[in-house]
């Protein structure tokens, strides 16, 4: 993009922060005006007219291509987001590779063809009388404003999941880059738009949008039909907030905030109190506790068993070197936070590492434990960094209470062991959390089919998930066809048609089945 004269004179830049240090510099990006949002979103409307009409295949090459892209520029990437969040290129390289990973599976989820829920049901008599010939299936619901999340600068923002599902339907992408990693969000912004240059797809099938105002005239824009976002219950608020003003309303998928609870049964704490100790201290410092999966809080029994366990975790909360944190705002919040709940009565800190923590964005990890009958409510609200509150319980029935204080998350855990009844335990967590997790940690979301990343308000505010390929659903809406000649419909609902599986008059056919030839 070339800047004039008059650009450089009324435009502000865009800032970046090395967490590790606390240095601020300013980067060649502007932030962009609302009428250059409003004429993104716009442009995003043309694309779709052309984009919408893409073949399925048309749009499982673009997939490939972004990640193609992504994979020739991994050393540039890596270099340039490690300056901005200080994940290291260990974790970093880990998530880019996710990331590829995640596009290419959303191109094989566009070949298979399933999602688009094609069905055909002939003209016939009925015991309701005659039907008439009806054709259903999911198409692209329009642009798609998805906004980036700061503790996964690749797999949840500007090429991440979000972006990967909607482009897959055949929405175009308009993306609010995020503040912590502005030079990170325009390198991945620049390998999707040369990939889809490179495959022919509409220029401005993805383009990108920075800064607070020009996201939120995205939200407003009436081009936009979706939105899709990743961050804080006050983020997401706001967002709501927003789209609440808009004359016609529109789906807002967010993946907020949860607890995650991890209930250690006695037979477990018995058996394993040790390995489950610093299984939960690893997978609550993970990434400097900054997952939207972290275990916040841990049901341990009372009794020796469950000393074991919090003594374990402790010891690995106490060894470990204080992380940084991605923005000066999470590490502000996550020291008051951590602060506040230190301080109420009952509570007692067992795991700290405080050494260290004058660097940049650096915290104090810590360890928290209370005793069930000095819980407070305070003590079940996310912390998100790395603290985790140990609830200790003294019995079965005592837990079953528990678990009715407790709200809703994306995750639950459960330790048991084989010859413990559980299956009251297990009920009471369906109605908690998405994912149920059992004898393992809920840090890391697989993309697979039968992944799903959601829960009820405030974890999401969405029946879908936003990971794995039901996600897919979020940014597509039924059409159905009534007596429609056969030239008119989408070539995956003629009856000549077999490249994907189909319900015909009610029968589920596989890919390679003719209509004629079966019923």
């Amino acid at each position: 993009m070339t800047i004039s004269k008059s650009d450089l004179e009324t435009s502000t830049f865009v800032q970046t922060t090395d967490p590790r240090t606390g240095e601020q510099r300013d980067t060649a990006i502007r932030a962009t005006r609302r009428e250059e949002a409003a004429d993104a979103c716009i442009r995003a409307g043309a694309a779709f007219a052309q984009y919408r009409n893409s073949s399925r295949q048309q749009r499982a090459a673009l997939l490939r291509a972004m990640a193609g892209m992504l994979e020739g520029r991994r050393a540039e990437l890596v270099k340039v987001a490690d300056g901005e969040t200080a994940l290291g290129e260990a974790r970093l390289n880990g998530e880019l590779t996710r990331t590829i990973f995640q596009l290419r599976f959303f191109a094989d989820v566009v070949d298979e063809g399933s999602y688009l829920e094609a069905t055909i049901d002939h003209a016939g008599d009925t015991e309701m009388g005659p039907r008439p010939e009806l054709r259903r299936m999911l198409v692209p619901i329009g642009p798609v404003a998805v906004f980036g999340a700061s503790n996964f600068p690749f797999a949840f923002s500007v090429p991440g999941g979000d972006t990967a599902a909607a482009l897959a339907t055949g929405c175009p992408v308009i993306l609010k880059a995020h503040e912590s990693h502005p030079e990170t969000s325009q390198a991945c912004f620049e390998a999707l738009r040369d990939a889809a240059a490179e495959v022919s797809a509409p220029v401005d099938v993805v383009s990108i949008v920075f800064g607070r105002d020009a996201g939120a005239e995205v939200v407003l824009h009436p081009q936009v039909k979706a939105v899709g976002f990743t961050g804080s219950l006050g983020g997401g608020r706001a967002l709501l907030d927003l789209i609440s003003r808009r004359p016609d309303p529109i789906p807002f998928y967010g993946e907020l905030a949860g607890i995650n609870p991890l209930i250690v049964t006695p037979g477990a704490a018995e058996a394993r109190g040790k390995e489950i100790g610093e299984g939960l201290a690893a997978s609550t410092l993970l990434g400097a506790g900054q997952f939207c999966t972290k275990p916040g809080v841990a049901l341990v029994p009372a009794g020796d068993a469950g000393d074991r366990l919090v003594v374990a975790a402790a010891a690995v909360f106490a060894a470990q070197e204080p992380p940084v944190m991605l923005n000066g705002g999470i590490a502000e919040s996550f020291d008051r936070g951590a602060s506040e709940r230190s301080s109420l009565p009952g509570v007692r800190v067992r795991g700290e590492s405080s050494n260290g923590t004058d660097r940049g964005f650096a915290v104090a990890p810590r360890l928290l434990e209370v005793d069930a009958d000095e819980l407070r409510s305070e003590l079940l609200e996310e912390c998100f960094g790395p603290l985790c509150v140990v609830i200790r319980y003294s019995g079965p029935e005592r837990l079953t209470e528990l678990l009715e204080q407790l709200p809703q998350s994306l995750t639950a855990t459960i330790h048991a062991e084989d010859d413990e009844s559980i299956d009251p335990l297990v009920g009471a967590l369906h109605e908690l959390a998405g994912r149920l997790v059992f004898n393992a940690y809920p840090t890391g979301v697989a993309v697979a089919w039968a992944m799903h990343h959601g829960g009820s308000w405030p974890s999401t505010n969405s029946l879908h998930t936003s990971v794995g390929a039901t996600s897919i659903r979020r940014f597509l809406r039924p059409v159905a066809w009534q007596g429609a000649p056969a030239r008119l419909l989408p070539p995956e609902l003629r009856d000549d048609f077999t490249d994907i599986p189909r319900r015909v008059d009610g029968r589920l056919l596989p890919a390679g089945r003719r209509p004629s030839t079966e019923l």
